[in-house]
């Protein structure tokens, strides 16, 4: 049977453990530092707070630790701060440094497992078998796979090795680990937990003639991923860890996504016929019930899961947009405020946040003041599930009839997760014994939890009765032990022997008891990896990826001063290879794609063939380079206007 994980972010130990109570499997924090958010940190007793109460569901908490350092200095802090961590209930670090693992070796033994960050770029067979032979454990992949090609790197690497997939949340628009453009820009290493994210500026796609082909659009900004629908494939292909992006987002957020995804596990579970199980133990009950389109998103995208491109670019909903409401009617304006009109089958609100896409191509927000509902027999309405509202706000300019709006703050449901979280409960079977000797009773009763967890409450011998009429008692006891209790739910499964006659109060102080016992026991998870095989004695030449190695590949672009070529005769498209130029990133989104111009149609050829193009922002020039036989693009180091 197959473990299925779903994993977590936590920005704060508290947020980690709103998590576990939504249905986490594992949860991944920052330590102290070099954790790849330098706003994300925790300390270690932080941490420690977060493993004893994951440890109760047999929860993991990985720890990220995957900032490259810049120097011997950084690395020995490093290692320091790693096994500051050590054996205190931490499961894995995730690193992107390949030469970790052998260096940690010296201090093992470890039960803790090294995890390969998605920034190791992790695209295909080879570079899964390099990091397996480093050590690693798991292997976070690359966002930017087909199912075909998971299936390729799960064929390639051992079977004690685990995949690990991205399924929601927010995309870079290049291949993780290998983007410099923050750097080259600003100073500031996306390698470093420091990403200044160009990649939500707004740009101008111009020929090399001057012809500017898009104007002042976010043409580097995609959609955030959400693979809902695709975690059965996934699991058929052999990814086992489910991961929720969002190390930066608040609980709110983790606590709606993490309940939606354990939902959909828990049907896949239930469907597999006993193919597969949850990684951790306990069921949530009751609570909200989540909507992944009313927090913050950009729109969705299934990015190239399915081995086709779709509509990537998020367009203006570069800060995330939340859900579609639908379109502005007929703008009036009294005194300073704003009265608009609109028709939807999502209910408003007074107070909820709202924002709307402006003439010029941008995003504005609003609130929604007072909100009135209206008749749908005003002609409004376009079908029976559609409600007409007139909407209250304050006055803005920008505001104009038929504009695109969405919702992004629904103050119902953000009250609904602070106060309605479901319980996670573990189930327990229990047997009831008793033992009569002189009008004394022995009573036990056993109990079995769900991940084997045994534990027996015994009471007496003492003086009792016995009850007349054993059915009805037996009825009494099924009624107060089979309860939830503390972080349990009871089931009396079977009793054996005459029952003594009790109140309903002493029987359930009887199950509170046993509850208090097993909230002791932490989750009896067993090891989930076959050892792997010792680690080299060091990383071989050219594996391991340094900070000299990426400031390299900003310096050198920077003495690049090629012009770029005008074609590729074999592949019709400008690549890398031939341009001369580094690129800053590469990706399989292509703008040219996404504006319907790609060399392939018409169009693109119509317009592109000759030319050269680059983005602009600013007085800065970034030329473009495509290599349309791998369907690749590549954002080369910026050239002055």
């Amino acid at each position: 049977m197959t473990s299925l994980e779903l994993l977590a972010p936590a920005r704060t130990a508290d947020i980690g453990i709103a998590a576990i109570r939504c249905g986490a499997d594992a949860v991944y924090i920052g330590g102290p530092s070099f954790g790849a958010r330098a706003a994300a940190g925790n300390s270690v007793e932080d941490i420690k707070k977060l493993c004893r109460e994951a440890s109760f569901y047999g929860v993991r908490v990985y720890v990220t630790v995957n900032t490259l350092t810049s120097d011997a200095k950084e690395k020995e802090a490093l290692v320091k701060m790693i096994l500051a961590m050590k054996d205190i209930g931490v499961s894995a670090f995730i690193m992107q440094d390949e030469s970790l693992p052998s260096l940690l070796a010296e201090y093992g033994p470890w039960r803790e497992e090294f995890h390969a960050s998605t920034q190791c770029t992790i695209t295909g067979p080879e570079r899964a078998a390099e990091l397996v032979r480093a050590g690693f454990s798991r292997l976070i992949l690359e966002r930017q796979l087909s199912l075909e090609q998971i299936k390729e790197i799960r064929s390639a690497v051992p079977s004690c090795v685990e995949l690990e997939c991205f399924v929601h949340g927010a995309l870079c628009v290049c291949y993780s680990g290998a983007c410099y453009l923050s750097e080259c820009l600003t100073g500031r290493s996306a390698n470093r937990g420091e990403c200044s994210q160009p990649c939500r500026s707004r740009y101008d796609l111009v020929r090399d003639d001057g012809k500017v082909l898009a104007r002042n659009q976010a043409l580097l900004s995609l959609k955030d991923l959400n693979l809902s629908a695709h975690l059965a494939e996934l699991a058929d292909a052999g990814v086992v860890s489910f991961k929720i992006e969002g190390r930066l987002k608040d609980a709110s957020y983790v606590k709606n996504v993490v309940r939606h995804y354990s939902l959909e596990l828990d049907r896949i579970v239930e469907a597999g016929g006993g193919r597969y199980r949850r990684a951790s133990f306990g069921h949530c009950n009751g609570g909200f019930v989540p909507d992944v389109n009313k927090t913050f998103n950009r729109s969705y995208t299934s990015l190239y899961l399915e081995g086709s491109r779709g509509d990537w670019c998020s367009g203006v909903a570069t800060k995330g947009v939340g859900e579609y409401i639908g379109k502005v009617g007929r703008v009036r304006t009294e005194g300073r405020s704003a009265i608009f009109r609109i028709s939807s089958d999502k209910i408003i609100g007074n107070g909820d946040g709202l924002c709307f896409a402006t003439p010029a191509g941008g995003l504005a927000g609003l609130r929604a003041d007072r909100v009135r509902t209206l008749s749908a027999a005003c002609g409004w309405a376009q079908d029976d599930s559609t409600i007409l509202q007139e909407i209250e706000c304050k006055s803005n300019a920008q505001l104009k009839e038929g504009a695109d709006l969405w919702r992004n703050n629904d103050l119902k449901f953000e009250k609904e997760l602070e106060n309605n979280m479901p319980r996670r409960l573990m189930d327990v079977a229990l047997e009831l014994k008793t033992d009569w000797e002189d009008g004394c009773c022995l009573l036990t009763l056993e109990a079995v939890r769900e991940d084997g967890t045994r534990k027996n409450l015994i009471l007496g011998p003492v003086a009792m009765q016995k009850a007349d009429r054993q059915e009805r008692m037996a009825g009494i006891y099924a009624t107060q032990l089979s309860k939830a209790s503390g972080r349990h739910s009871f089931s009396l499964r079977s009793v054996q022997g005459d029952l003594p006659l009790m109140g309903a109060a002493a029987i359930n102080a009887l199950r509170r008891d046993l509850s208090e016992c097993l909230d002791a026991i932490v989750a009896a998870t067993p090891p989930r990896y076959k050892p792997l095989p010792p680690l080299p004695a060091q990383v071989p030449e050219g594996q391991a990826f340094s900070p000299e190695a990426a400031q390299d590949i900003v310096d050198r672009a920077k003495q690049t001063s090629s012009p770029l070529p005008t074609q590729d005769p074999e592949s019709q498209a400008f690549s890398p290879a031939h341009t001369g130029a580094r690129p800053l990133m590469t990706s399989r989104y292509c703008i040219l794609y996404e504006l319907g111009l790609c060399r392939k149609n018409e169009q693109g050829r119509r317009l592109i063939a000759n030319h050269t193009v680059s983005l602009h922002n600013n007085g800065k020039v970034f030329p473009l380079a495509f290599d349309c036989k791998n369907c690749t693009m590549s954002v080369c180091y910026m050239q002055k206007k």
